[in-house]
């Protein structure tokens, strides 16, 4: 028979500081505002397990002027569930009280309570990432800028290892970005350096065959989110006719038919970000449709700190990925919580000689 519990929770603010000017093609970032969520049961208020919510701004559903208001209502109304001390069950009752309106607090609540049931020891779900040190490779990301920014970023990249490179294209003169992407491959051929692409969106219906046709000469691995979501069967029409594998990114956000979305578009692959779709929940789900049908994913961080990226990283392990993940956002802050992730190599690893900072 389970044990029923009950939790309270607490939340603390950070502004996190990019070390640059994060260029994308819907803007500049150049801070970012995270929820840390602790969760504990006042019978022993010693332990603690931790969560974050950080939606993206002008991206999340819970992007909203009432956020933290928000947050507070939704902490106190469940302050008052009952749990059952099983991690399947508990994603279950998250999802049946918390609203899919509100996914990154969903998510930040999953994590937190996961992690207080294993102990508050950061262990969220069983992986061989926690559980046994095992390395997750990783795609080094170039962010938009002037041409000679991204082809310093792209050199930094190679420098510290990695073998896969995604870089965002769509905010610069195109010709440039194309030239970018030849310097990598007349050195590096698609066996040594795998190359994406993240358009955000940015390519209108009317010039994006044109423009992955050209971008197909580079032999790169795929492009996430040619055209702005929400154009379902001109984004249907062209996963059919495309000379170059296409990632549905931002398509996925709130969508509650994930079967029909799937069926209808048949995209190559689709990326997972459980800060945007709900949690971890609704990203296993996503994985389990997707395998069904053959269409490949990889998971990607969502500009989380430290926190969340350990539980995102820990969920991708869970399924044991072959192919570089989208992992490599802990260092873009430089008032991220120090903690035992590290990137080397082109992986990112969970090393136990480290300590977790404690939020504040």
């Amino acid at each position: 028979m389970s044990k029923m519990f009950s939790l309270r929770f607490h939340w603390i603010k950070r502004e996190l500081n990019f070390r640059f000017d994060a260029g994308t093609s819907r803007g500049v970032l150049k801070s970012k505002k995270v929820y840390w969520i602790k969760a504990f049961d006042p019978d022993f208020p010693g332990i603690a397990g931790w969560g974050e919510a950080a939606p993206l701004v002008n991206l999340s559903l819970d992007d909203r002027i009432d956020f933290e208001e928000c947050l507070e209502k939704e902490l106190r109304k469940i302050e008052a569930i009952q749990f059952v001390s099983s991690p399947d069950q508990i994603l279950h009752q998250l999802k049946l009280h918390v609203s899919s309106s509100l996914p990154s607090i969903r998510f930040a609540l999953e994590t937190a309570i996961l992690d207080l049931i294993n102990g508050g020891v950061k262990r969220i779900v069983p992986n061989s990432f926690y559980d046994e040190n095992d390395a997750i490779p990783i795609n080094g990301l170039i962010w938009m800028g002037n041409k000679d920014f991204m082809a310093a970023q792209i050199e930094e990249k190679l420098n510290q290892g990695f073998n896969c490179i995604k870089m965002k294209i769509g905010a610069i003169d195109f010709e440039q970005e194309l030239e970018l992407l030849k310097s990598i491959r007349t050195r590096f051929s698609k066996e040594e350096i795998t190359l994406r692409v993240d358009a955000n969106g940015a390519f209108s219906p009317q010039e994006a065959l044109g423009k992955l046709e050209r971008l197909s000469k580079f032999d790169l691995h795929s492009i996430e989110q040619p055209i702005a979501a929400g154009q379902l069967d001109t984004m249907k029409n062209l996963c059919q006719i495309t000379p170059l594998p296409i990632a549905l990114d931002e398509e996925l956000i709130g969508v509650e038919d994930k079967k029909g979305l799937l069926d209808h578009i048949r995209p190559q692959h689709i990326i997972l970000k459980p800060t945007l779709l709900g949690g971890i929940l609704e990203t296993q789900e996503w994985i389990k449709l997707a395998a069904d049908r053959q269409i490949g994913w990889w998971m990607t961080s969502a500009l989380e700190s430290n926190i969340g990226l350990n539980a995102i990283a820990q969920l991708a392990s869970s399924f044991k990925p072959k192919i570089p993940q989208g992992l490599g956002t802990g260092k873009l802050f430089d008032n991220n919580l120090d903690s035992p992730l590290t990137i080397g190599g082109g992986e990112i690893h969970y090393d136990n000689s480290n300590f977790w900072e404690e939020p504040s």
